[in-house]
């Protein structure tokens, strides 16, 4: 089999917008040349798309430059520059950046490293040998999404980076290190349950897409189910009977993790703003409900989560 390295510099709007939260995603076919047993290229774009997709390749995925809202699987977090991921076969993702990235300020960009591999790329008799059976383990670890830290990430980085000049056999030497590193380390977590189901419907693909474009761009907003249904043209009953078997949650949780990952974002970056203030400009339309949420989804208050990321930066 073919062994496919892409290393990527992209805009960081494009590392946010592959939406991975637990719904139906787009198949993207990762470019490959022929005449290379593997492909090694440096971009650096105004954004990336607005498509959550998929891909049967395994990606590792360093920023370098850029800021947003990330979705693995089931999971939406924020991202910053510096975060390494592994993201197994078939798990959908997207990086969603924030608003100036899409501004198109020529001056604010995003950057990341990627690089993508087939499981199978040393070939199905790979998988027999006995010193194989830990790079197994790590590929069905990285069914969930893991993020690497520590000096694991450091290492990774490293090899990521000479990846993008490598010749030859040392190539397929960098990458078997990478998987070497990575299968023995406990320098990583795991980002969602790892249960979403994903189905190749062209039709529900559209629609799910839809439903989540339109709530990227309004969340903030007072969002009714009527609005949310006539978008995917669907009744509120079928349309919450729909968006939770394909999510796996219901709208309305989709809806409050999204506001309180903005929320959160605004916290960690924003001393001065009152935080009765964050709560209404994240959409929500009062102080207790979203105390309670975030109190649910964070484990602190807000003023709590605030104290803690002031710590840090002192």
């Amino acid at each position: 089999m073919t062994l496919i390295i892409i290393v990527k510099s992209y805009t960081f709007m494009e590392i946010l917008y592959n939406i991975a939260t637990s719904m139906k995603a787009y198949f993207h076919k990762v470019p490959r040349n022929p005449e290379q047993s593997f492909l090694a290229r440096q971009h650096t774009l105004p954004n990336f798309g607005t498509i959550w997709h998929y891909h049967p390749e395994i990606e590792l995925h360093y920023v370098i430059r850029g800021e947003g809202v990330r979705f693995v699987g089931d999971n939406i977090s924020n991202f910053y520059a510096g975060e390494l991921l592994l993201l197994g076969e078939n798990l959908p993702h997207m990086w969603r950046c924030s608003d100036k990235y899409f501004e198109g300020n020529h001056l604010i960009t995003a950057e990341a490293i990627v690089v993508h591999f087939l499981p199978n790329f040393m070939g199905k008799d790979f998988f027999e040998l006995h010193e194989s059976e830990q790079i197994l383990s790590l590929y069905e670890r990285a069914k969930a999404g893991l993020e690497i830290t520590g000096n694991t990430k450091r290492r990774i980085l490293s090899l990521m980076q000479k990846s993008v000049q490598a010749q030859g056999l040392s190539r397929m030497v960098l990458i078997l290190k990478m998987l070497e590193i990575l299968s023995l380390s406990g320098e990583m977590e795991p980002i969602s349950s790892g249960e979403l189901e994903l189905q190749s419907n062209t039709q529900e693909n559209e629609r799910l897409n839809k439903v989540y474009e339109y709530t990227l761009e309004n969340y903030c907003n007072e969002l009714s189910l009527k609005d949310i249904a006539a978008v995917a043209n669907l009744s509120i009953t079928s349309f919450c009977r729909y968006f939770k078997m394909m999510t796996k949650k219901t709208y309305h949780d989709f809806l409050i993790e999204l506001r309180i990952s903005h929320a959160r974002k605004l916290l960690m970056d924003d001393n001065l703003t009152p935080i009765e203030t964050i709560c209404f400009d994240c959409g929500f339309n009062n102080r207790s409900n979203f105390f309670r949420h975030f109190k649910k989804i964070t484990g602190y208050t807000p003023y709590e989560f605030r104290r803690k990321c002031n710590e840090k930066k002192n």
